[in-house]
């Protein structure tokens, strides 16, 4: 058994996505790039609305998924620092 790349289900092996909509979202989180410095001026120089706000309209400018753009930013930004890892563990 394979899984998907993008939901981790577990698919036969001579199938790479378990369906369409996997592929698609798969390729277009490939496809988004988010400049560092939009990340620091969201983070550093935005409140939390301004920062869905430029989120938003990052989004429809570069034709992309709003939830994926989300997903991405929030990896981006805790890879950057920017933002805690809520899966972490804490140290107390």
């Amino acid at each position: 058994m394979s899984h998907c790349p993008f939901c981790k289900k577990k698919i036969a092996m001579s199938k790479a996505f378990c369906s369409r909509n996997c592929k698609e979202n798969y390729f277009q989180l490939i496809a988004i790039q988010i400049p560092k410095l939009f990340l620091k001026r969201i983070y550093v120089f935005c409140s939390e609305e301004e920062r869905e706000k430029e989120i938003t309209e990052f989004a429809t400018r570069h034709k992309w998924r709003l939830d994926l753009l989300k997903n991405k930013i929030e990896d981006e930004a805790i890879k950057m620092g920017y933002a805690e890892d809520p899966l972490k563990e804490s140290k107390d």
